[in-house]
């Protein structure tokens, strides 16, 4: 029984992680908000030079780095979100 559970789960864990782990995306137009696309592109590089310093040191970061990283990704959702808040008031 208990195998059976863990069999129907760990499909579902795994599209839960990779959904949670993929990097920011870069979606602010740069034609109407350079200045926010920038501090996207900023961010989404960030990210990456911590994905990177990740395997280097084998993930071995207490934590820290995943919570750099799920930093950026708020980052990333809040200046898609200021520019959407500038165009509703264009």
């Amino acid at each position: 029984m208990l195998s059976r559970l863990l069999l129907c789960t760990a499909p579902l864990v795994l599209l839960v992680s990779a959904a949670v782990a993929a990097p920011p995306v870069d979606n602010v137009s740069g034609k109407r908000h350079p200045n926010l696309a920038a501090a996207q592109r900023l961010s989404t590089q960030a990210y990456e030079k911590i994905v990177a310093a990740q395997s280097a040191n084998e993930w071995d970061m207490a934590g820290h780095a995943q919570k750099a990283k799920d930093l950026l990704d708020q980052v990333n959702r809040e200046l898609k979100a200021a520019a959407e808040a500038a165009n509703a008031h264009k």
